[in-house]
């Protein structure tokens, strides 16, 4: 099965923020499912309310997508965990420092609009 290193939230509950973690998920043959953990994610298809998977065992909407080099994954403000297994390479390959934190604050990505926002 082919992995990747991706930003998984769970958005169960507030669907705007939930709980974020960087970590290896597993593809299925097809790509078509993803795997992480326990949770077997399929995709909304673009019908999804700040989610793009629904784990289909619980019912729970998650945010998967690739790990930004910026570290601001999250959508507002908050702290991301990322799994021990791929902390060295998350932080080698994809931030490109030299880093052993197992936790780090995402701005968020509307931090930047908002500013974007009222400079007009």
């Amino acid at each position: 099965m082919k992995t990747r290193i991706m930003y998984i939230e769970n958005k169960s509950g507030d669907e705007l923020n939930g709980a974020g973690r960087i970590g290896r998920v597993r593809f299925s043959k097809t790509g078509k499912t993803i795997y992480y953990r326990d949770a077997e994610l399929q995709s909304l298809k673009g019908y999804g309310f700040k989610s793009n998977y629904f784990d289909v065992n619980t019912g729970e909407h998650y945010w998967v997508s690739g790990p930004k080099k910026n570290g601001q994954d999250t959508l507002y403000p908050d702290h991301i965990e990322i799994d021990e297994d791929v902390r060295e390479e998350y932080w080698r390959d994809v931030r490109g420092v030299d880093c052993d934190l197992s936790v780090f604050k995402s701005q968020g990505s509307t931090v930047g609009w908002r500013a974007e926002q009222y400079r007009r």
